[in-house]
């Protein structure tokens, strides 16, 4: 591992400030010029241009590009690394003033109730590797997602990396993420895409589209 990241990876805010701080947006993993299939799932979930989206770990990402690129107007970004949200203003210029921009832990950010009509997050849910950090995420979804909100996840699928950016990660089947978010969430659909980082590894991630269940927050 490269001993840039050493000393952060025992505190996870560290580690990503450091990731951003030493590394363009294009060399990492899993960069890509543009989410294809996180659109298409969002889109085809929410065509309503006031829906409220917000993508989680979203950092130096395109997709808060492109989302507003396609006219949806009530957008968030949240993430760990305030040095990601930085690439990704300077990226936007004067449109970054249209995004709501949350800097914090997806597990304890102060995020509203009810309030998101889709929750995004590519690439992040699958560093929870410890049972406690991925019921708190869980409890963060079905707190600030409206009843019958959306959730698009994807994670490195089974066949992926055991590790990214000196990390260990969890790999996901369809199945196995829909019972990491429990029997509040119903699957909609799933895919795998092989992902090619900037260094030409392709990597499977498996999407999954969820439904909260409006029962489960009554």
């Amino acid at each position: 591992m490269d001993a840039r990241f050493a000393d952060a990876r025992m505190d996870p805010r560290a580690h990503w400030e450091t990731v951003y701080q030493t590394r363009r947006p294009h060399e990492v993993s899993w960069y890509r010029a543009r989410l294809d299939a996180s659109l298409a799932l969002i889109e085809a979930a929410v065509p309503d241009r006031d829906a409220r989206i917000i993508d989680v770990g979203g950092g130096a990402s395109t997709l808060v590009d492109d989302l507003l690129a396609r006219g949806y107007r009530d957008v968030a970004v949240l993430d760990v690394s305030s040095a990601a949200l930085d690439v990704a203003k300077a990226r936007l210029g004067e449109a970054a003033a249209d995004v709501e921009w949350r800097c914090g832990d997806a597990t304890t950010a102060p995020l509203p109730a009810n309030h998101y009509d889709v929750w995004h997050d590519r690439a992040a849910f699958h560093f929870l590797t410890r049972a406690e950090d991925r019921a708190a995420y869980v409890r963060q979804v079905q707190r600030s997602v409206k009843p019958g909100g959306r959730v698009v996840v994807a994670t490195f699928g089974p066949a992926g990396p055991q590790k990214c950016s000196g990390l260990d990660v969890v790999r996901y089947a369809p199945n196995a993420l829909l019972a990491a978010f429990g029997s509040a969430f119903r699957l909609e659909t799933a895919l795998t895409e092989l992902h090619e980082t900037p260094a030409g590894t392709v990597q499977p991630f498996t999407y999954c589209r969820f439904r909260l269940e409006p029962a489960a927050c009554a």
